[in-house]
């Protein structure tokens, strides 16, 4: 049975992560109140974040950054694109 979770991003019931994203406080809570969608939906976020801003996965200064936004994606809102991204033409 898969658990289910209130989505703090989605701000539905949906099926939670079945295990927290890494270790630590930041992983619980977004274990606890992130669902499997809106997770998915992040790490394509972050990896365009990654890209357009090219940021380099071992410089501190980065990992804050992403940091910073995943909390803004997830929890506090006020998350925006990157200025002049262009989304791919589908």
């Amino acid at each position: 049975m898969t658990r289910k979770v209130l989505c703090a991003k989605l701000g539905i019931e949906a099926d939670g992560l079945d295990n927290p994203p890494f270790p630590g406080p930041k992983g619980l809570q977004i274990f606890e109140n992130v669902s499997q969608q809106a997770w998915a939906e992040w790490l394509k976020m972050q990896t365009m974040l990654i890209n357009e801003h090219r940021l380099a996965s071992f410089d501190p200064k980065d990992k804050k950054f992403l940091e910073e936004e995943r909390t803004k994606f997830l929890f506090a809102g006020g998350f925006a694109m990157p200025e002049g991204y262009v989304p791919p033409k589908t």
